[in-house]
């Protein structure tokens, strides 16, 4: 939120001069700036900033030399329709846009990249409008894909392309699993992961919550602690702010046997007697 206006402001002036390679390469860092702008938006829970800011850096990508830009700034639109509950909206952006891509980008490693992340967002949108079979569907087609990206030359900033790989897919399965209130399958998931190196540690925290979620829905509290132990390890202010997280200690500490490490985590969340 501080370093953010002076970002964009930069990116502006940089689209503004210069000759026209140099100002397309300027409209692709707006659309950037811009963009994370509307994904601080969308965490701070204000939608239609969001969708502003995402409308400017969809004409900043249509200016922009990366044509990219534009099908990864529809799959952030589709998330904020998402929070919106706009379901329909959010898929049938999502599948636009990789059906773009698909005709255009599908032999490079970006291409599949920004894709595969549409796809997954399109199936999260019939996941959440209670059609798992059809969501699930996706995210296999989504998972298989991904292992094409092992035979092309990779990305050269993988920063600036969407997450996607057999860890980002199989995470997400996990996550629409729990949600669905399938936590043998949910756990299932999870145990055949291996995460690769360019997972971001945001993926990572929400995995180990799923997976401490899914334990407890199965009744191990020894593995939900396991999971929350780690979690505490890894992002414990996260983890301390999070309604999910303390709700699920809490529930464990409300029943009448406490595992091992249970109580360490209570006393963490201050909610111990």
């Amino acid at each position: 939120m501080d370093v953010l206006p002076g970002i964009i402001a930069d990116a502006r002036l940089l689209a503004a001069v210069g000759n026209t390679d140099q100002r397309a390469a300027g409209q692709a860092a707006l659309g950037k700036a811009l963009q994370l702008g509307g994904h601080l938006a969308i965490r701070l829970g204000k939608t239609d900033l969001a969708l502003s800011a995402l409308e400017r850096a969809y004409t900043a990508a249509g200016d922009s030399s990366d044509p990219l830009l534009a099908p990864m700034v529809s799959n952030s639109v589709a998330w904020a329709y998402q929070r919106q509950d706009r379901l329909d909206d959010a898929r049938n952006l999502a599948v636009h846009a990789a059906d773009g891509v698909e005709r255009e980008q599908a032999g490079t490693a970006e291409g599949i990249r920004v894709w595969g992340g549409l796809l997954m967002s399109a199936a999260t949108s019939y996941a959440r409008s209670d059609d798992y079979d059809t969501a699930n569907v996706m995210m296999r087609t989504a998972e298989r894909a991904a292992g094409r990206l092992a035979k092309l030359p990779p990305p050269e900033d993988g920063r600036l392309v969407s997450v996607f790989s057999r860890s980002s897919v199989r995470i997400e399965r996990v996550r629409l699993a729990v949600q669905h209130e399938r936590p043998e399958e949910a756990l299932l998931l999870a145990k055949g992961i291996r995460l690769s190196a360019d997972t971001p540690p945001s993926w990572r925290t929400w995995l180990l919550l799923d997976v401490a979620r899914a334990h407890t829905d199965v009744g191990d509290a020894e593995g939900a602690v396991k999971a929350l132990e780690a979690l505490r390890r890894v992002a414990p202010a996260w983890m301390r702010h999070h309604t999910l997280a303390v709700a699920i200690v809490n529930d464990l500490w409300s029943r009448s046997v406490h595992p091992a490490g249970l109580r360490k985590l209570a006393q963490f969340l201050g909610f111990t007697e």
